[in-house]
């Protein structure tokens, strides 16, 4: 014989009810249905009233709908690192120059960005002097409109 596990009895359920600050499109609809199962049927519901109220709820799901996407759009555009490295274009930068048949630095070069791109994820400076470089491999960003200070290297 099975049995009943006493956690699950009606009794052993909270009796106070936790009010949610917010009305949702569910909470809505739910007020809407016991509206109607709950008229006076020698009296029903005036059909302008039902249709302003069936308007009512269709508007405020476009709203929650719209709001969702926004929010979708605004935390991909915040996530995309060409959106997160665009201030980066008409800066000077420095960088490391490596020599990839030694497998050593070469020294530091500089030069403006010109563009943003991804690749894989990561952000790339496209330079005026063609090269492409990973934005992390930046070690200096100057404003190339300023010139350079005395005693600056």
């Amino acid at each position: 014989m099975t049995t009943i596990d006493p956690s699950l009895y009606l009794s052993n359920l909270p009796k106070t009810r936790t009010p949610s600050s917010t009305l949702g499109k569910d909470e809505f609809l739910k007020i809407l249905m016991t509206q109607l199962q709950n008229q006076d049927p020698t009296s029903p519901m005036d059909d302008r009233e039902f249709i302003s109220q069936m308007a009512t709820f269709s508007s405020l799901e476009q709203m929650m709908n719209m709001s969702s996407s926004i929010d979708t759009l605004v935390q991909s555009q915040l996530i995309s690192p060409v959106i997160q490295y665009s201030h980066m274009i008409g800066k000077e930068v420095t960088y490391p120059l490596n020599d990839e048949v030694a497998g050593k630095e070469t020294g530091l070069h500089s030069s403006k960005v010109v563009a943003v791109s991804q690749n894989e994820g990561w952000a790339v400076l496209e330079l005026e002097n063609g090269e492409k470089i990973y934005a992390d491999a930046v070690t200096q960003v100057r404003d190339s409109n300023r010139p350079e200070e005395a005693g600056e290297a």
